[in-house]
């Protein structure tokens, strides 16, 4: 996220620095300079947007013994819906990538698994997740 920052900033400062296209052609808005305002702003979103989660940023640390039985974020849990054995390691939206197996906290599945421990059973969207194993790294 840093280094999409830092890129965002780089090319803010050249988009600002060009010479912006004329506000008018003839008696009507320019359409490229429409087209200017709009994707400066979405940078400058973009921008406020990863500078809010760097300056708020919490790294997740492995629980102490008496509740490392128990899924919270950072959790790499082993589930059994019956049919096959699926891994998940619960992380926050940002990091969210469920390809790798990377499933956030707010997601259903995450959701549900939470504040859960080996041997429960949690159900979701009519699937039952048998819980066979939680660690941390």
């Amino acid at each position: 996220m840093k280094k999409e920052y830092e890129s965002l900033l780089k090319i803010k400062m050249f988009k600002t620095q060009s010479e912006a296209p004329n506000i008018l052609e003839s008696q009507d808005l320019n359409p490229e300079y429409v087209s200017y305002k709009e994707d400066l702003e979405l940078l400058e979103n973009r921008l406020l947007e990863l500078e809010n989660v760097i300056k708020n940023v919490v790294i997740i640390e492995k629980p102490p013994k008496g509740k490392a039985d128990f899924i919270d974020l950072g959790a790499i849990v082993l589930v059994e819906n019956g049919i096959q054995k699926e891994q998940f390691t619960i992380v926050g939206t940002f990091e969210a990538n469920p390809d790798s197996g990377k499933i956030s906290n707010e997601s259903p599945v995450g959701r549900a698994l939470l504040g859960h421990k080996a041997g429960d059973k949690v159900s979701v969207f009519k699937t039952i997740y048998k819980i066979k194993e939680v660690k941390y790294n």
